[in-house]
């Protein structure tokens, strides 16, 4: 039988360091919160090797005396916390008395701290959680910590560590997360000797948002203001019109500390029902303010997690408030008092934005898409290479038939089939006709589905861009040479949210594959100088921004990860419903279809159905 034994105490303080230390991110946190609970008006963050290998921070705080900075790296040393009665009513950023200890157990750390009014500062180095001596230096009122080699005593878990440039995005976000919820705090972060965020400091939450997240997301947002009881909400929601593509634009904060609620996401999005299109969520910057003896941080030990006395008060509060401000902005308003663009609906502001006279130059974010889908160019977008690159076959004659005309086209049918489902499953599903026999096209309608007829007396309809997208996804994934690219004349930036960002630059081999050239610009933010020949440059913000998301998905699935982007390549250089179509293009979509090699879109969705002559008849009460 084991006998137990007490841990030495170097081995529970690195145990202990486990919980509270993951990556750099988290030591910048808990400093950054350190020095916010001091007092701060102004913090200097800098990284070097994405933090592992340096990360200092000074602040301009109260400082901590000479005699305290050994005390100070202790466990469960604090100077916010006195009773039990305390925990219930948490007013600080920190509270545990774990940071320093936990930080100095796994790595090379300085402190240099003098307190105002004082003479002189004071200076000490621990290294793997053993101090030295205090010692006399000069410094300016506040503290400066560096922090070296991180994880130098635990090498197992440096292989856990992603690339510099995830590291230091991870820091990054930690650090814009903490100049949101405290616009009154000038943050300044330099990565490598670069200046890569800087807000001002002015107590001014909007003058933050375009700091820390960027032009394009500041210049589309709602202000907010409300409650519901105890409870207050005060912040930005972002317009209908400008949703993302995930979550990662939604920022929530309760009495100044970053959380991550379902609860608070749900309110927020139920307050866009209807409103926003399908498949985009609204971003927001919202300060929640809860009475502390209502809200529990005591939950997890990095403390993004809470939990509240009561839901429903909350709930309230984030779908109210924003739902009022959303109904606000729907009504006419004075033109003085809002820009034009506000006194519109959804369907009025796209139609101002593509009239043939609004030829002036806009001031909407490079890389947005505003055109409406009946307004698309008329050039091909679809090549009959795509769907005749086989070995050659018998040709087929395809009928066309549009405005009383009627249009004859040789056909290459493939050789093959190829499709995900299984073939007794498709003719269960579509009733494939057996005869060789080509359909005659009767036309489209509302420029999206392909309406056929065959030998049968059957009606079939076809989903032209579904069934394009599959013939894409098969090209794409059948091809060994990496996709052609084209340059843009003018660099496109991308502004992702801070695990989209990561994820994009950890994987830059596998996106170049796929003719996408990023490099890093800085402030979450990617440079795009390539894109994929066969995407459109207004589509290329949006493609990417997917991309981010699938990439962070499936980080640890390579293989998924490249089908993904494959799905996204495909749906994106497609044909788009509502597209004009030329009828060579119909036709040679058809005879895929007609021939069974395109049966379901890559997302499984069928691309086409058929309509008996007695279902039709049954309809118009015939049979």
């Amino acid at each position: 039988m084991s006998v137990i034994k007490q841990l030495p105490s170097h081995v529970a303080d690195l145990i202990a360091a486990g919980e509270v230390v993951e990556r750099p991110a988290s030591v910048a946190k808990e400093l950054l919160e350190n020095a916010i609970d001091a007092g701060a008006t102004a913090v200097v963050v800098e990284i070097e090797g994405g933090g592992l290998t340096f990360l200092r921070i000074t602040d301009n705080g109260c400082g901590i005396a000479p005699e305290d900075l050994p005390t100070a790296f202790l466990r469960h040393a604090t100077s916010k916390l006195r009773t039990a009665e305390d925990l219930s009513a948490i007013g600080t950023l920190g509270f545990r008395g774990e940071a320093l200890a936990a930080i100095s157990a796994v790595s090379r750390v300085e402190i240099f701290s003098r307190t105002p009014g004082a003479e002189s500062g004071a200076m000490l180095r621990l290294e793997g959680g053993e101090p030295g001596k205090v010692r006399p230096t000069g410094c300016p009122e506040g503290t400066t910590i560096v922090v070296r080699d991180l994880f130098y005593n635990t090498p197992a878990r440096m292989k856990f560590m992603k690339k510099d440039s995830a590291e230091g995005a991870a820091v990054s976000g930690v650090v814009t997360h903490l100049a949101l919820s405290h616009p009154n705090v000038s943050f300044k972060l330099l990565r490598d000797g670069a200046e890569i965020l800087h807000t001002p400091g002015d107590g001014k939450l909007q003058s933050a948002i375009y700091a820390a997240m960027g032009r394009d997301f500041a210049l589309h947002l709602l202000p907010i203001k409300g409650g519901s009881g105890a409870v207050t909400v005060e912040g930005f929601v972002t317009e209908p019109l400008h949703g993302h593509g995930t979550r990662g634009r939604q920022v929530f904060f309760i009495n100044g500390r970053l959380v991550k609620s379902q609860l608070l996401a749900a309110a927020l999005e139920e307050a866009y029902r209807n409103r926003i299109m399908k498949g985009k969520f609204p971003g927001c910057v919202l300060h929640l303010t809860v009475p502390p003896e209502q809200v529990d941080v005591n939950v997890h030990p990095a403390k993004t997690v809470v939990k509240f006395t009561a839901d429903k008060p909350i709930f309230d509060a984030v779908y109210y408030t924003a739902l009022d401000t959303l109904n606000d902005d729907d009504k006419p308003a004075q033109p003085e008092s809002k820009p034009f663009y506000l006194h519109m609906n959804a369907q009025e502001y796209k139609a101002q934005k593509t009239a043939p006279a609004a030829t002036e130059k806009s001031s909407q974010p490079v890389g947005s898409f505003t055109r409406r889908p009946d307004t698309a160019p008329k050039a091909p977008v679809m090549s009959l290479r795509d769907v005749t690159e086989q070995p050659r076959q018998p040709f087929h004659a395809a009928t066309v038939r549009r405005d009383g005309q009627t249009t004859t086209y040789q056909i290459e049918p493939p050789v093959s089939t190829r499709y995900d489902t299984p073939k007794t499953e498709i003719q269960q599903q579509t009733m494939l006709p057996t005869e060789d026999e080509p359909w005659r096209i009767v036309g489209e309608v509302l420029k999206t589905y392909i309406i056929c007829e065959d030998n049968n007396d059957a009606v079939w309809l076809i989903d032209k861009h579904a069934a394009h997208e599959r013939i894409r996804f098969d090209r794409l994934k059948e091809r060994t040479e990496p996709l052609m690219a084209q340059m843009l004349l003018t660099p496109l930036t991308v502004t992702l949210d801070g695990d989209g960002y990561a994820a994009v630059l950890e994987n830059p081999e596998l996106l170049q594959s796929f003719a996408f050239a990023c490099e890093d610009f800085g402030d979450g933010t990617v440079l795009v100088r390539e894109i994929p020949a066969d995407i459109r440059p207004e589509d290329a913000a949006a493609t990417l921004e997917e991309l981010s998301r699938k990439l962070t998905l499936h980080r640890a699935d390579p293989a998924a990860a490249r089908d993904e982007i494959l799905h996204t390549v495909a749906c994106k250089s497609a044909i788009k419903a509502g597209m004009d179509t030329s009828e060579a293009e119909l036709a040679a979509l058809v005879e895929q279809v007609r021939t069974g090699a395109v049966a379901y879109c890559p997302h499984g969705r069928p691309v086409k159905y058929r309509l008996s002559k007695y279902e039709l008849e049954k309809m118009f009460k015939r049979a």
